[in-house]
């Protein structure tokens, strides 16, 4: 058994250091690099394109909604040729680092609110998908597990994975639980562990009224900002080398 371990980075902005970088990328196998809009700076991305090619990590952008204040947690009124624009943006500007650094760009996920409506709306996700197929159609799109955009993906002739979140609860219809919520955010290293080993050994996720939920996991999210994210993911590593599970980039070229 393989999976994908992705989680989000570089995205400290200014003064403001946010999330263990340093501490979490070399224990991954992909990173979702924050691209100006919900968080980083062009020295940030740079850094964290560096960091993450020194260790031999899979890079991908994180393109969000415009909005440094609600982190891109907010959900805007934007149309989709508006969204399709700030994603060509994002993408570019990371993609330009990139070449710099001589690190290869390999996928696309959005973050936040801008994930979640393009999970949910499919005028959102084939905005997302057809910005990615603009600037370049070997990008891989992160998908949310059984969502819309993976029917955007398909459409577009984007490449594409599908994606579950270890340390988010979900609800038994597959969508994740609102950040709002209590409980939303699972932060117990063991218990984020079992999840994650569940998730990849038998296609399963426990929702939070209790129900088993059928997921497809080609790559896992663990999110770096979350307290105790490192040992989060150190707790991951050693259940998956206790069931066999190797931890290693999604194939090149997605589905």
């Amino acid at each position: 058994m393989e999976i994908d371990l992705n989680c989000d980075a570089g995205e400290s902005f200014g003064a403001y250091k946010l999330g263990l970088d340093e501490q979490a990328i070399p224990l991954v196998s992909s990173v979702n690099i924050a691209c100006g809009f919900h968080a980083g700076d062009p020295r940030t991305v740079r850094q964290t394109v560096r960091l993450a090619g020194r260790h031999g990590i899979s890079i991908g952008a994180h393109p969000s909604y415009a909005d440094l204040v609600g982190f891109g947690r907010r959900y805007l009124d934007a149309t989709p040729d508006e969204i399709r624009d700030d994603v060509v943006y994002q993408i570019g500007a990371l993609q330009a680092f990139c070449q710099a650094e001589q690190a290869p760009l390999r996928h696309v996920k959005p973050h936040g609110a801008l994930y979640n409506a393009a999970a949910d709306d499919p005028a959102v996700a084939d905005a997302v998908a057809l910005a990615v197929k603009e600037v370049d159609r070997r990008l891989v799109l992160v998908c949310l597990s059984r969502s819309a955009m993976v029917e955007a993906a398909e459409r577009a002739g984007v490449p594409h994975v599908e994606e579950a979140f270890a340390d988010r609860a979900y609800a038994r219809d597959g969508k994740l639980v609102s950040r709002r919520l209590p409980g939303a955010v699972i932060n117990e290293p063991l218990a984020v562990a079992e999840r994650a080993a569940l998730m990849v050994t038998e296609h399963k996720v426990r929702a939070i009224d209790g129900t088993l939920v059928p997921i497809l996991a080609e790559t896992l999210c663990v999110h770096g900002d979350t307290p105790g994210a490192v040992e989060v993911i150190r707790a991951i590593r050693a259940r998956f080398d206790r069931d066999g599970v190797t931890v290693r980039p999604f194939r090149e070229g997605g589905r």
